[in-house]
């Protein structure tokens, strides 16, 4: 099974709030995002989005470019669905992050939480920071959240990466600054207790 048919049967067969990464509000992410204090016509990605309901409170906090992209096309569906008419104010893009060709400097700020751990391949990783540096304009936020070190080593059956605020950084290279990190204990809707880590870091100004 590919990787998006393994993605589209999760979402066609599992309800929105019974995954394990579904939260009923992104509020670390919300709240992060908020303090970059970008203006609200800013440009904002947030891959992996999915069925994430980071989208509903961005649009109502009254942030007006925003995109979402995700390799499930039924992710995307039960957001929009769920948007209403409000989901004609999103740009919708299905397609592998890797493989999908976003604007040059198209963004003013990149939000992934639970994608890049699955890249688990050394190319894979590369390729996906390539993706943000020509993708994320100069001065750009970017704010990545994975598994922590004591957190999963699977996710829906997917081998996982896992990462302290130091290695997740590393990763990503010299190109970006961290500005902060923090912790998350996840709770899932399944009643247990996923770790995670996010790094918020600005690319360089020039």
């Amino acid at each position: 099974m590919s990787t998006k048919d393994h993605w589209e049967r999760v979402y066609t067969t599992k309800a929105t709030d019974r995954v394990s990464w579904y939260q009923p509000h992104a509020d670390q992410s919300l709240r992060l995002i908020h303090e970059t204090g970008l203006p609200r016509d800013a440009s904002i990605i947030d891959v992996g989005g999915g069925a994430s309901t980071l989208v509903d409170d961005l649009l109502h906090d009254g942030y007006s470019a925003l995109t979402v992209l995700d390799l499930s096309a039924a992710a995307l569906a039960t957001a929009r669905a769920r948007l209403g008419p409000d989901a004609a104010r999103v740009r919708w893009l299905v397609g592998n992050v890797l493989e999908l060709p976003l604007p040059a400097q198209g963004f003013d700020l990149w939000h992934d939480r639970a994608v890049f751990h699955f890249l688990t391949a050394p190319e894979d990783r590369q390729a996906y920071v390539q993706t943000v540096l020509r993708a994320v304009k100069p001065g750009g936020h970017v704010i990545v959240a994975t598994f922590a070190e004591d957190g999963p080593t699977q996710c829906s059956g997917l081998p996982v990466m896992r990462y302290s605020a130091t290695a997740l950084h590393a990763t990503f290279g010299a190109p970006f600054t961290l500005l902060r990190h923090e912790t998350e204990a996840h709770h899932t809707p399944m009643g247990t207790v996923q770790q995670f880590v996010y790094c918020m870091c600005r690319t360089a100004s020039s």
